[in-house]
């Protein structure tokens, strides 16, 4: 079922989400060669709950971190550790999720450049930073949901590409994970989808891989990689579908350089 939120639960959403952006603007200087991502996960804790939020992640279904700590061929759910350091040239995905004050949530992340990265890794996380904007793009009331999911295919297929399939986008608000699902592909299988509402939350989060799409687990049953040991890169946000369009929450400065750069394009 979708929940459609009323002004104040959007007003709440809008200030997790906030909250959660700012988070990605303090972590960021924090990620270098030589520390490892346990140290980098006890960091991101300190940042979210000085915000006044809970991490949302630390004990969701028992897992043991406050965010998700993913590097070069991990896709998602990368369980932060003491053994594992961060190298000049990896790529980095922090996913992150904040229970405000009041109950409602933020949940984002974005693939970080650990030191001097390659023109290959660089090429992905423009791609998928581009994946969520073409998406972002369509997401307004009317709008068929999977045109989002268009949107993504779209984009990975113009830079050759993979997206995983079995992970997606989805509703948020007191909970983490609300209908509906969001397909990070699109085949014509899918249909179209339900409509986009005004006052619906989503969050939108392309997984790029660089090579296939086929993916495994870890053995610690959190991990998820590439099958083909290839890189991949994620980046989400999270949006409020109003009457004109959508709205970021969880807004920092490489969302306010992508909004301008929108911006600039369509002046």
């Amino acid at each position: 079922m979708i929940i459609i939120k009323s002004e104040r639960e959007l007003d709440m959403l809008m200030q997790a989400g906030n909250k959660l952006g700012a988070f990605f603007d303090k972590i960021a200087p924090e990620i270098k060669p030589g520390r490892t991502t346990k140290e980098i996960d006890k960091i991101a804790e300190r940042i979210i709950r000085e915000s006044g939020c809970k991490p949302s992640f630390k004990g969701f279904d028992g897992f043991p971190g406050a965010v998700c700590t993913s590097v070069n061929k991990v896709l998602i759910h990368g369980i932060p550790s003491s053994e594992v350091v961060l190298h000049d040239g990896d790529i980095l995905s922090i996913d992150a999720g904040n229970i405000d004050s009041t109950g409602y949530q933020g949940d984002a992340c974005r693939t970080f450049a650990v030191g001097s990265i390659s023109a290959e890794a660089s090429k992905l996380i423009r791609c998928t930073e581009e994946c969520f904007y073409e998406a972002y793009k369509v997401c307004k009331p009317g709008v068929h949901l999977y045109e989002i999911s268009k949107a993504i295919q779209r984009t990975a297929d113009k830079y050759g590409y993979s997206l995983c399939k079995e992970y997606g986008g989805h509703g948020l608000g007191r909970s983490m994970h609300e209908d509906p699902f969001i397909p990070n592909y699109y085949d014509t299988s899918l249909g179209f989808g339900p409509f986009l509402r005004e006052g619906m939350c989503i969050a939108i989060e392309p997984m790029v891989m660089s090579g296939s799409c086929e993916i495994k687990t870890l053995d610690d049953d959190w991990g998820v990689i590439s099958a083909d040991g290839k890189i991949n890169a994620h980046y989400e946000n999270d949006i409020i579908i109003t009457k004109d369009g959508a709205k970021i929450t969880s807004v920092d400065s490489n969302v306010r350089r992508h909004l301008k750069e929108l911006e600039n394009t369509q002046a």
